[in-house]
């Protein structure tokens, strides 16, 4: 059971690969369909615990190394062993160079046996050497080295690998730097016109310096040109000397008040702390985008027009209430002017008639 147990957290501890296999040159076709194995820093006795080998080396230096295959398959298994430039994925995974693409930095400097046979549910230890050049330049050269195997399916070669970084440092002066490009902002309202908008901020992060990094990005937002403020932060992840990362960050609680003004300012930080004479350079950019408060000046265009339009209507009700009050002024003198004339004296109509003696 307790072997079993660290078995299993062996395998999920590294990248393990799983491929259809039928190799030409084992001593023993697998009883399953499938092969697993892993690839493990090591001691000459094995592995060691770690996740990656890390080294910082001079000019010229040779160290030697050891890495273990564990083949988890019943059968024996030829593995190929290679190493190869290494780089980071767009989602930040590590990676090496595929076969048909030829390394030209540290996968250059490793030097490992072609080909090595595990036996069914062993492991085999295997030396291999990191020899530096006596021109390298100073910073990390990051590479991977890993077994891998070939499956043919049909005229389609697969091949499949499983293996760690290997990561080196040529001594000398650290320059951890970053360059930001692409800057853009665009400015999208609420649909709500009683509330802020959002500034769309994109970019990109490049590692323009000798050593891995991360870093911090500040971005600030500006209106009324430059009286009120909005920003907010962003961790950049890890990149490798050359590698660059796409960036989005959205800030809040902006009105579109004429010109936006955004801000990014990226810090590097170095890996595990910057060493002693470590050059830091933090990078920064601005773009400016002019915006109008449209669903404002909408909402109140329509209030303005309902707003005329009840005074329309009341100063029309008006005039005809003065109308009508008007002319019933008119048609009430009427009415007394012709009640006048008839109950006046000597008005009446007939004759009167005089007293007979």
């Amino acid at each position: 059971m307790i072997r079993s147990l660290s078995r299993l957290l062996a395998v999920l501890a590294v990248l393990l690969g799983t491929v259809p296999f039928a190799p030409a040159d084992a001593g023993a076709e697998p009883t399953g369909p499938a092969l697993t194995w892993a690839v493990q820093p090591a001691d000459p006795h094995g592995p060691d615990g770690r996740r990656w080998i890390e080294h910082t080396l001079d000019p010229g230096q040779v160290v030697t190394e050891h890495l273990a295959v564990r083949n988890f398959s019943d059968a024996p298994v030829v593995f190929a062993l290679k190493a190869a430039d290494g780089y980071l994925t767009d989602k930040g995974r590590f990676n090496m160079l595929p076969s048909h693409r030829p390394s030209v930095d540290g996968g250059t400097w490793i030097g490992v046996q072609g080909q090595v046979t595990v036996g069914a549910k062993a492991t085999k230890v295997v030396p291999f050497t990191v020899t530096v050049p006596r021109d390298a330049t100073p910073g990390d050269h990051p590479a991977g080295i890993a077994a891998t195997v070939t499956s043919t399916g049909g005229t389609v070669a697969v091949e499949s690998r499983v293996g760690f970084r290997v990561m080196m440092r040529v001594s000398g002066t650290v320059a951890a730097s970053l360059a930001i490009d692409d800057l853009t902002a665009s400015y999208r309202h609420s649909w709500n016109p009683l509330s802020a908008g959002t500034v769309r901020v994109r970019y990109t992060t490049t590692n323009d310096g000798n050593v891995a990094v991360t870093g911090t990005s500040r971005v600030t937002t500006g209106e009324l040109f430059g009286l009120l403020d909005h920003g907010t932060r962003a961790d950049a992840e890890e990149m490798l000397p050359g590698g660059g990362r796409q960036v989005e960050v959205r800030v809040g609680g902006v009105w579109a008040l004429g010109p936006l003004r955004t801000s990014v300012e990226v810090t590097p930080a170095v890996l595990g702390g910057p060493p002693t004479g470590a050059q830091l350079r933090p990078a920064s950019a601005t773009v400016t985008v002019w915006t109008l408060p449209w669903p404002h000046l909408v909402l109140a265009a329509a209030l303005g027009a309902v707003a005329l339009a009840f005074r329309i209507v009341l100063r029309r009700r008006r005039r005809r209430l003065a109308e009508l009050l008007a002319r019933a002024r008119d048609e009430g003198r009427a009415e007394g002017r012709d009640s006048a004339l008839v109950g006046a004296p000597g008005k009446e109509s007939g004759n009167p008639t005089s007293a007979a003696g």
